[in-house]
């Protein structure tokens, strides 16, 4: 006879922020667009611009009628904006004047229902000039295009499937084990849609979560299904386990983006580590005991700590990294690759080859100095016994014996 065993879980809920992603989610360029798009906010025709052309008023309007609804969703306040830009851009070609009171009327309400944005200058509308007037207008223009700019990606990441989110962070935050992620979430997935009324679904509940609580061998666990079975206490069970796998399985992947996360933040703090020693390395300004000036002190810590160059996987690179694949693949010089592998890998013997190699230089330019001024001492020297040899005995010219008086 089975006994039943009840065992107890912990299951911890794990909170995943996924706002975080916002920052790197598509942007607004890249949401497609259906073909059959939804009206231009530009498109109604229906508000009343009659504060823009005053001759086009009607003169039997009592003042109530002449009273302006002023515009009070987006789509009518862009709307009218963009109507009265143009308005001001055709001040002076022939149209009438605008009304000024009336466009200072109309802008303070919606100024003063949060509709638009007014300068931080405090001037008096009244005392706009129409240069004013367009400013205000264009940069209110802007400013809804980065709100815009802004919420799109929130709002097309709040559009996504709940798995696409997890998966969207999870590569946000670093994370290169896709096929692992995808596989736990489509783990996740089919767990959910397992339906307790189901026998054979009530079977792979139990059989899961059993395995999932090391409740024990696979003939063990086997026999306490059957045992379940048995006395009609399956489906029972069943539903008690649903929930408790269900959260078991969403641990997995919250687990798995909290360890991603961890990794992250510890890139990041090895990333600053790095930053800051390369700087204290560089700011004495000596380098080994060679002197660095302030050019070449600038250009190996930007080299050092800046991803400016593209590498061959397609992620940014510093100048170090750039130069190893420039020599190495795209402009080979392996001798020079060998030799700054010399000095990495050992740089004491390197740096000892090289004196031993100067030392070596300076010495034979010494003999060949000294050669050169023995081969001119020589040279000196022979001129001068060439000119003693040829002072040899003389005939005077007085001692000429033919000579005549």
């Amino acid at each position: 006879m089975s006994q039943e065993t009840t065992m107890q879980t912990e299951v911890k809920e794990v909170d995943v922020n996924l706002d975080e992603i916002f920052g790197s989610a598509p942007g607004a360029e890249s949401v497609l667009l259906p073909e059959e798009q939804k009206p231009s906010i530009f498109s109604n025709n229906k508000i009343d611009l009659s504060f823009a052309n005053p001759s086009e008023r009607k003169e039997e309007k009592s003042k109530e009628e002449e009273t302006k609804e002023t515009p009070s969703t987006e789509q009518e306040v862009n709307e009218l904006l963009e109507s009265t830009l143009d308005q001001l851009n055709d001040t002076g070609k022939g149209r009438p004047k605008i009304d000024k009171n009336g466009l200072v009327e109309t802008f303070t309400k919606l100024i003063d229902d949060g509709l638009i944005m007014p300068f931080d200058d405090d001037k008096d509308l009244s005392d706009y000039s129409v240069k004013d007037w367009k400013e205000l207008i264009e940069a209110n223009f802007s400013e809804r295009e980065k709100k815009i700019k802004e919420e799109t990606p929130r709002e097309f990441f709040q559009a996504l499937p709940q798995e696409l989110q997890i998966a969207a962070k999870y590569v946000s935050d670093g994370g290169q084990d896709l096929k692992g992620l995808f596989k736990a979430l489509a783990q996740v997935e089919e767990v959910r849609e397992l339906d307790v009324d189901d026998e054979r679904d009530q079977e792979t509940i139990v059989r899961q979560y059993l395995r999932a609580t090391q409740f024990g061998t696979a003939d063990e666990i086997e026999e306490e299904i059957e045992s379940w079975k048995d006395i009609d206490k399956l489906g029972e069970k069943a539903s008690k386990f649903k929930p408790k796998l269900d959260r078991m399985q969403e641990q997995i992947i919250a687990q798995q983006l909290a360890e991603q996360e961890h990794r992250q933040q510890q890139q990041r703090i090895a990333a600053e580590t790095y930053m800051e020693n390369v700087y204290e390395t560089l700011k004495p300004g000596e380098l080994n005991g060679i002197k660095l000036d302030k050019k070449t002190q600038s250009q190996l810590y930007s080299g050092l700590v800046q991803p400016s160059y593209p590498s061959i996987s397609g992620k940014p690179t510093n100048l170090l990294g750039h130069l190893l694949e420039k020599y190495q693949f795209i402009e080979p010089k392996h001798d020079l690759i060998a030799e700054v592998l010399w000095l990495l890998s050992d740089p004491d013997s390197y740096k000892n080859e090289i004196r031993k190699h100067a030392k070596t230089e300076a010495t034979q330019e010494t003999v060949r100095n000294l050669k050169t001024e023995q081969a001119k001492s020589k040279s000196s020297f022979s001129s001068v016994e060439d000119k003693e040899d040829r002072k040899g005995p003389k005939i005077s010219r007085n001692n000429n014996f033919f000579k005549r008086f």
